[in-house]
């Protein structure tokens, strides 16, 4: 007889591993059946009885069943919850389950090899439960642990080259063989293969082709240059460095530059880790500069990994005066563009820049080396450049119910270079939709083709532009350039043409003059913002000038127009 001793299992590694991961996914099955200090070896004869049943049911060699049963802890627990539970008999109940319950093995597989619990759905096939369905894919898998490969990592291989899965093993062992050949070491191999799953999928014609010059770059990289002396027997690392390399190699940096750069910037790769280098990549990017330049920087200046960029605050007249602007400068600046400076994050300096259009002139001198400039930048004293407006407003928008609706609008604001003081505030109360509908519409308004500093004076203007739905800008913009034939700069002068009503306002308006002009009419030149903004007596009083019987015209038109659409309600 099997029994339970109660003990506090919250110590228990295992149990932690189970926390975790049921802590990131609230949908995920819980083990509310089993009592707390149970579950830690309810758990483990849990993984046991599954470890039994692939191994003897699924002919499956002990170590690989073994594998799947403790990395697949979500579908393991979803299973769990559906047997009845029992401090004395839980095992021979979870084994008289499986009985009359087989296993869907391909579930269980591909959580342990590293595919997200939620994302499974995506790759099973239908009717195929079995390994003995589709024995390729486990073959596969089987061999490449084999080679030296983390069993829960190949799903990263499965997820972004699944034709992996589909190759004869022994064409895999000719491609990870030839990299060993070059002179790599069985760590390394597996930390490229993982980093540039491609190069094991391809033509069975050795290693040569298009992969040539990826290969002898990463031969120059880690074997040439002996990147990583501290790495030895280390996947994990080699893996890390391997995803670094694709990073750049991504951001369009030429393959060889990066070699060439590696004996100054080797610590890129081994003091730094793949977070910093995405968030300073992600930081400088948003400065909308040649990606390559972006990596070119890093490599050249690897110091400015260090640069502290999420916990620091910048006052935009303090920094920009650090950074060389004279006073003059400064007040032509922020008599343009009031509404940027003030305080704000140091993370939304990018688009901070690009409100002032001084983005590639930061970016110039950054690559001149002036970088120790922005990292050693601090604030003068704590209230520099603090409004105390924004500050009594934030105290008010705290009490209120809505308040991370409201908190998620302004981190929108700021986030696109708007600086923390009074007019920020303003906007909150004229700007409807969340912080997520106002990021899709400023999105697709820069998208459409409008420069980043335009669209900010835009909004700073008239801010119930961005009120109106994705949609709804897109048809009046595509109106603007097909039907009227004027460019997006029209928006620059008059960006309030995109908050009136496409199909009652805008269409017949224009149109009607349009139709005026045609018969001969219309002696001088109508502006469209002339023709949509005028009220609607002054409209029929701008007819009237145009031709005595235009006003009626147009109101003939408006009641047909209504009777058409009762019409159409009917």
């Amino acid at each position: 007889m099997r029994l339970f001793f109660p003990f506090t299992p919250f110590s228990n590694p295992l149990f932690q591993a189970f926390l975790r991961h049921f802590s990131s996914n609230t949908n995920l099955p819980t083990l509310g059946k089993i009592p707390t200090k149970y579950r830690p070896q309810a758990i483990k004869e849990a993984q046991e009885v599954v470890t039994d049943y692939l191994h003897t049911t699924s002919a499956l060699p002990f170590s690989y069943a073994e594998f799947i049963s403790k990395n697949s802890v979500h579908s393991l627990a979803e299973l769990m919850s559906k047997v009845d539970f029992s401090s004395i008999y839980f095992r021979k109940n979870f084994e008289r389950f499986l009985r009359y319950n087989p296993l869907h093995e391909f579930g269980f597989f591909y959580e342990s090899i590293g595919i997200h619990y939620c994302n499974i759905n995506d790759f099973l096939k239908p009717n195929v439960h079995f390994f003995s369905d589709d024995s390729t894919v486990l073959n596969v898998a089987c061999t490449l642990a084999g080679f030296g490969f983390p069993w829960n990592k190949l799903g990263r291989l499965y997820v972004e080259e699944i034709s992996i899965f589909e190759k004869n093993p022994k064409f895999l062992g000719s491609k990870f063989n030839g990299l060993l050949a070059m002179g790599f070491s069985t760590e390394q191999a597996v930390g490229i293969c993982l980093g540039f799953p491609f190069l094991l999928k391809g033509e069975e014609v050795g290693l040569k082709g298009e992969f040539d010059e990826l290969l002898d770059e990463l031969k120059r990289v880690l074997i040439d240059y002996d990147l990583g002396d501290g790495l030895v027997g280390n996947v994990d690392l080699w893996y890390e460095v391997c995803r670094k390399l694709r990073l750049f190699y991504d951001l369009g940096v030429p393959k060889r530059a990066v070699g060439e750069s590696i004996s100054k910037s080797s610590v890129v790769f081994t003091d730094y880790s793949e977070k910093v280098l995405a968030e300073k990549v992600e930081f400088f990017c948003k400065l909308s500069v040649v990606k390559a330049d972006v990596g070119l920087l890093l490599l050249s200046h690897p110091e400015i990994l260090s640069i502290d960029i999420e916990n620091r605050v910048v006052s935009v007249s303090g920094f920009l005066n650090h950074f060389g602007l004279s006073k003059n400068e400064l007040k032509l600046l922020m008599e343009k563009y009031s509404y940027v400076f003030g305080r704000n994050k140091m993370s939304n300096l990018p688009h901070i820049l690009r409100a002032m259009d001084l983005h590639e002139w930061f970016f110039h001198n950054m690559k001149l080396g002036k970088y120790p400039l922005f990292g050693d930048y601090d604030l003068s004293s704590p209230d520099e450049g603090e409004d105390a407006n924004y500050v009594q407003e934030m105290e008010n928008v705290k009490c209120l119910r809505h308040y991370s609706y409201l908190l998620c609008k302004l981190k929108f604001f700021h986030g696109i270079g708007f600086g923390e003081h009074g007019f920020t505030m303003k906007l909150l109360k004229d700007v409807h939709g969340s912080g997520s509908d106002l990021h899709e519409r400023f999105d697709l308004l820069l998208n459409e083709g409008i420069e980043f500093s335009k669209l900010c004076k835009m909004i700073s203007y008239t801010p119930k532009i961005l009120n109106q739905e994705t949609d709804s800008l897109k048809r009046k913009i595509d109106f603007l350039r097909q039907e009227v034939g004027l460019s997006l700069e029209f928006l620059e002068t008059f960006p309030a043409y995109l908050i009136y009503n496409l199909e009652k306002r805008i269409k017949p308006r224009y149109r009607f003059h349009v139709w005026l002009a045609k018969q001969g009419w219309v002696k001088k030149k109508y502006t469209l913002s002339g023709i949509i903004a005028i009220s609607k007596k002054g409209f029929l009083e701008q007819l009237s000038c145009i031709h005595p019987t235009a006003p009626q015209l147009w109101l003939e038109q408006c009641e047909q127009t209504k009777t058409s659409e009762s019409k159409k309600v009917s």
